[in-house]
């Protein structure tokens, strides 16, 4: 994840904090590390009090480095943590106070991927009620042991799911995107077979960064068509 923000990152006091760039070049800034962010979405951030840019006597936003910086929190904390926008703001506030965010030092999203969680611990991590997190058990999104206990590695896709129910998408309206997911982890899992069966661990490693490299354009790919249909949608 991203750099903390210094507290009060958005006061503007120093060099960092001096209003300087459009709204359009904090986009092309953002771009590299997030593909997927638009003019609208650092507009629904403003909006929802994540990030405050000073304004022209003509009205045109101008953005900060500090500004730059909480976007890039944000933008990260969404994308590798699944975090709700509500817990996001609640992290940069503690740090406007001078105060530490939460799960930025160790906190209770920092716990090993191996570790295992009883239910009830996984369900509050996740955000999710006794009844989501037994449907997300029932239609294949997490898995839980003998004792019924689940691995925090799968609390960023109960963190997902938890965040599309609070827009009222239930899990059992989600598993097309399990069947779609397994699909595509077929497809790749051929491409990389060949390179997986080498004895060598130089060819394994090779392999396994090739997986990686497939798996971020296969997101890319997703989220690029997703997002032009969602055009579509709005008549854009």
């Amino acid at each position: 994840m991203t750099a903390v923000p210094q507290p009060g990152a958005s006061a503007d006091r120093d060099t960092d904090t001096a209003p300087r760039f459009t709204i359009g070049e904090v986009l092309t800034a953002l771009r590299g590390d997030f593909p997927d962010v638009t003019i609208s979405k650092i507009r629904y951030l403003e909006s929802e009090q994540l990030v405050h840019p000073q304004r022209t006597p003509s009205g045109y936003r101008k953005f900060s480095l500090a500004d730059v910086a909480r976007l890039r929190y944000v933008l990260a904390a969404q994308r590798d943590q699944y975090l709700p926008l509500r817990v996001i703001k609640a992290q940069l506030d503690a740090l406007d106070r001078g105060a530490a965010a939460a799960g930025a030092d160790g906190g209770a999203d920092d716990v090993p991927a191996a570790e295992l969680l009883p239910a009830e611990e996984f369900a509050r991590g996740a955000g999710l009620t006794a009844g989501q997190l037994a449907d997300c058990v029932e239609f294949g999104f997490v898995t839980t042991d003998a004792e019924g206990r689940h691995r925090s590695a799968e609390l960023p896709v109960a963190r997902a799911v938890a965040g599309l129910a609070r827009h009222g998408i239930e899990p059992r309206h989600l598993r097309v995107h399990r069947t779609a997911v397994e699909r595509e982890a077929a497809l790749l899992e051929q491409v990389v077979t060949p390179a997986l069966r080498a004895r060598s661990e130089e060819g394994r490693n090779r392999a396994a960064e090739q997986l990686q490299e497939l798996a971020r354009l296969s997101a890319q790919l997703h989220s690029a068509l997703l997002d032009a249909r969602l055009r579509e949608v709005l008549g854009a």
